[in-house]
């Protein structure tokens, strides 16, 4: 995929905050408990989507399931709050959502795009059953005509046949299945949606074509959009704002173009420099040595230092906390968790 040349958000992404995740905290329990999510806090505005990257185990897919309230034993949210912000004026606790109401909220208000379409769907079920089995438990008074036209209506909107409802998940392709997910996020309009690598094992054409579909639902709709993806490249085209995970944190906060032109995180700087860019002068790629940490144990300083190159004395000894990168009040919060961008740091940053 190329790299693209991002742009600050515009105003049609109102600074109204959707949803607020603050200091989030999730442990997988066990003999030897794993700490997947650390004190992760981010806001998600009306109509933006918000792109969360970092490499596989970084808890991108914990954090996206603690805010949806779907984390599974042995997973366990051990601290913080999610809050949404209704349309209509209204704040939920989300954490504090419970049986019958949290099963009212998930879907209606809030949505999720599984990473797998294949195993999001249910083989042996047709597609057409599926929304209907949707509409029959969210809404329980549509009348079978109603769920039946609304199932057609939602396959038409991303770009599906809407005879194929009669159809079964195995006679569709990858992308057409990702397709059908989608549609199913979004039966109920909810707000927020939140989207877990949905472009994964799908070539780069189905890949945008799907990223292409995302981007003009969101227009059209007004919904917004947690994206996850290891790619960090992807999301520089895609969203408006993005967030960089390590080890559970969040590293790198900022507006999307202000990464485009040059991240402050040398995690943020490693992984961009990993993918290649198709439209510019040919370059080197270079991986980032070595391994991410055992989030079993919590390192005592940056959890990044080992395979950091402008690593220095701080940085073994204590962990960096986010450090503003732009004066107060100035528009875009951007924000590295980076002992080089500490106060009265004086040490250069090597490019």
């Amino acid at each position: 995929m190329s790299q693209p040349t991002a742009t600050e958000p515009d105003a049609a992404h109102a600074t109204e905050v959707v949803l607020r995740a603050e200091h989030i905290d999730v442990r997988y329990d066990g003999e030897r408990p794993l700490h997947a999510v650390r004190d992760v806090s981010l806001e998600l505005r009306r109509g933006e989507i918000l792109g969360i990257a970092g490499e596989s185990g970084c808890g991108k897919s914990t954090l996206a399931y603690a805010i949806s309230r779907m984390l599974r034993p042995p997973a366990r949210l051990i601290g913080g709050r999610v809050t949404f912000h209704g349309r209509d004026a209204t704040e939920t606790d989300l954490t504090a959502l419970r049986g019958e109401e949290l099963r009212a909220f998930r879907w209606n208000r809030l949505s999720m795009v599984f990473q797998r379409a294949m195993n999001a769907l249910n083989p042996v079920t047709t597609i057409g059953r599926q929304f209907d089995d949707i509409f029959r438990s969210h809404c329980p008074r549509m009348a079978a005509a109603e769920r039946r036209e609304r199932t057609r209506e939602l396959l038409a909107t991303v770009g599906i046949d809407p005879d194929l409802a009669r159809g079964y998940p195995h006679e569709l392709s990858g992308g057409m299945r990702q397709r059908v997910v989608i549609a199913m996020a979004l039966a109920l309009d909810p707000e927020v949606v939140i989207m877990d690598e949905p472009t994964t094992a799908l070539d780069v054409v189905v890949q945008r074509e799907i990223l292409d579909e995302i981007v003009r639902l969101r227009d059209r709709f007004g919904f917004s959009v947690i994206f996850i993806t290891h790619d960090l490249t992807l999301l520089l085209e895609l969203s408006d704002r993005l967030a960089v995970m390590y080890a559970g944190r969040i590293v790198e906060h900022a507006p999307t173009a202000r990464i485009a032109r040059g991240a402050a995180h040398p995690y943020t700087r490693g992984l961009l420099r990993s993918f290649p860019d198709l439209l510019g002068a040919r370059r080197e790629l270079r991986g980032i040595p070595g391994q991410p940490p055992d989030l079993r144990e919590e390192p005592p300083g940056c959890a990044f230092a080992d395979r950091c190159a402008d690593a220095f004395e701080p940085c073994a000894g204590s962990r960096p906390e986010p450090h503003p990168l732009t004066p107060p009040g100035a528009a875009g919060t951007w924000t590295a968790a980076c002992h080089l961008h500490a106060p009265h740091q004086e040490r250069s940053v090597r490019r």
